[in-house]
């Protein structure tokens, strides 16, 4: 029996593709990426107040497909039109809150900490996304030609980046920085530091020359690096912008510190994010006590892609 084709459309970031790439794998499709783009000022305006039309978007010159998986605000029209003016059943599927009549969408997959609630939507314990435990043992000695050779533990730093919510001030960064130099006193451990698409240079270059020679800061984005780190690592910190990378971190079953960012504005839904994951026992803030401490893997993308198989089948 030949696979469902599927097509993802996303704005083009990374953590947009890695949950669309990551339910799509686990779905077991056939799939093609569409980065979408809306024309003139659709793209100012709120998907409830838009019309669903080619008009709307740049054509995506794609038309043999089963599934479509959107993620992200200017990919809704163009999955609810695409739905609409095929030739054939499409079931559609959103990923995080739509802010449009839930019946557009088949299925809608959101996090908890979104607060929504459906008969076709399926609620996630974080974002779900593309990693998988057999990537991240099969890329654990990359870093072996970037790390010291000694028998210190690694720790590592994943940093996101500035968004609305927070900012990657010299200030913010040696706040951080500075509690792994008081740890450094306390605990023997290589630090390993990497940075994402959103990570700042001058925050990098900053990393570099804080930490010096005795650490490893991978200097450009390198998903290989990054696997290799969620794999050696015995304690992961990450930067609290990114709900992304703390879910993926999840994965591991590792001890997860959050190295927070005083918010610029009001950032309820990540607090309601990191409460919940702590309430699981998967993180802790980073300045509190080092400790270990062990909780069950977190797998939600495999979890929800099981349930949307039971409806396709149906």
């Amino acid at each position: 029996m030949s696979k469902l084709k599927g097509i993802l459309l996303t704005e083009g970031m990374h953590g947009m593709l890695s949950q669309v790439e990551g339910l799509a794998k686990a779905l077991d499709i056939d799939f093609t990426h569409h980065k979408v783009e809306l024309k003139s000022l659709w793209s100012l305006i709120p998907p409830k107040f838009t019309p669903i039309s080619q008009n709307v978007y740049k054509k995506i010159n794609h038309l043999d497909f089963d599934i479509i998986i959107s993620c992200g605000r200017k990919s809704i029209i163009p999955s609810i039109h695409l739905k609409s003016i095929s030739n054939k059943k499409v079931f559609n599927i959103h990923i995080q809150d739509p802010k449009i009549n839930f019946d557009y969408f088949d299925i809608i997959v959101a996090p908890e900490h979104d607060g929504i609630n459906g008969s076709n939507v399926i609620n996630t314990k974080g974002a779900i996304h593309y990693l998988t435990k057999r990537e991240i043992e099969e890329n654990k000695d990359y870093l072996n030609s970037f790390i010291r050779k000694d028998n210190r533990k690694i720790w590592c730093l994943i940093m996101g980046g500035p968004t609305k919510y927070y900012d990657y001030s010299t200030k913010n960064m040696k706040h951080i920085f500075s509690i792994f130099y008081k740890l450094l006193k306390k605990h023997d451990f290589q630090l390993v530091v990497i940075p994402s698409m959103r990570t700042p240079l001058n925050t990098i270059h900053y990393a570099k020359e804080f930490f010096g020679e005795n650490h490893t800061v991978i200097m450009h984005v390198d998903k290989k690096a990054y696997l290799s780190a969620l794999a050696i690592s015995e304690n992961i910190i990450v930067t609290c912008d990114s709900s992304s990378m703390i879910s993926e971190a999840a994965l591991t079953g590792k001890p997860i510190y959050i190295a927070n960012i005083l918010p610029k504005k009001n950032d309820i839904r990540f607090q309601r994010f990191r409460n919940l994951f702590r309430e699981l026992n998967i993180t802790r803030n980073f300045g509190e006590d080092m400790e270990n401490w062990v909780y069950q893997s977190l797998d939600e993308t495999n979890r929800v892609a099981k349930i949307i198989k039971e409806k396709l089948n149906n």
